[in-house]
């Protein structure tokens, strides 16, 4: 890292300090520096992550009162950046700077760049796994579940990655569970407006059912084979591969859903047309599910 940079750096953070509508312009410009420097450079990042104070700064210049501020807007793209660096993501994942993600994520009035800002941010400090019991601590997991119920928004996908993440943690799963997530994530799957979403909800789902709390809710949502086994027939790969892998963890663990399989009379050509048509676990999946079907059906 030069020495150009570093001054670079410092000079940014002292100007992001100014206060006042006079300096509101100098501040913008050293915030934009700020959020160029540290998207192409990780050492970038950890010298700004070492300047005494620049996180707090950065969390505070966040909770603008205006949500169209830009300035607040380039104080989380800032964060993000920053949240790149694997050793960064833990020091990032502060309470404070979590609760005021969570508000943002579940506020109508934040603009669109803040939304998907915040969100992004969460999935990108979730990914640590240190980090996942914070989120069940600080109520990230109900308020993803929330949020991701709601009106389809810009933020949707980043709100599915980051609730994908946190339920790896068992303790994170029985609060999503506890919220509602189970009907959630099958209603955005079998929903026809968004395959990309439909399709990271059903791997969400296979996580959850992971865990016994989770699998037990699936087992107990009505038609749930046959709901599955509608996915499969029209859904994207992705999509595809989860319903498969559900199918797999339900047959193994519920006699009644093998059963309520067997009853399907399309379901073996829905198998044979994943089989064919689709590639890689999908295709294996699918072969797996066939052979249950068919020593079941005996």
């Amino acid at each position: 890292m030069s020495n150009r940079a570093r001054e670079t750096i410092i000079e940014c953070i002292r100007k992001a300090q100014y206060s006042g509508s006079n300096e509101e312009d100098i501040r913008q410009q050293a915030l934009q520096t700020l959020v160029a420097v540290t998207k192409i450079s990780p050492q970038n990042r950890n010298f700004v992550a070492q300047i005494d104070g620049a996180i707090s700064l950065l969390l505070s210049l966040s909770k603008s009162h205006f949500p169209q501020d830009q300035i607040q807007i380039l104080a989380l793209s800032v964060l993000f950046n920053l949240s790149l660096n694997p050793n960064l993501k833990n020091s990032l994942a502060r309470t404070e700077l979590i609760l005021h993600l969570n508000t943002l994520v579940l506020s109508s009035n934040d603009s669109i760049d803040s939304g998907k800002l915040a969100a992004s941010l969460l999935c990108s400090l979730a990914m640590l796994d240190k980090n996942k019991a914070k989120f069940g601590v600080t109520g990230t997991v109900q308020v993803l579940v929330k949020a991701i119920a709601g009106p389809r928004r810009p933020a949707s996908h980043h709100l599915l990655s980051s609730l994908a993440e946190l339920v790896q943690f068992q303790g994170n799963c029985t609060l999503a569970v506890r919220a509602g997530a189970v009907q959630v994530l099958i209603a955005v799957a079998e929903s026809a407006d968004g395959e990309d979403l439909s399709g990271t909800s059903l791997v969400a789902l296979g996580l959850i059912a992971r865990f016994e709390e989770g699998l037990n809710e699936l087992k107990r949502t009505d038609r749930i084979v046959v709901r599955m086994v509608g996915i499969l027939k029209r859904g994207c790969m992705l999509s595809k591969d989860g319903a498969s892998e559900i199918l797999l963890r339900l047959f193994d663990e519920s006699e009644e859903c093998l059963r309520d399989a067997v009853a399907l009379p399309e379901l073996s050509s829905v198998l044979a047309d994943v089989s064919v048509r689709c590639t890689g676990r999908a295709r294996k999946k699918a072969g797996l599910l066939m052979n249950k079907v068919m020593v079941a059906s005996v």
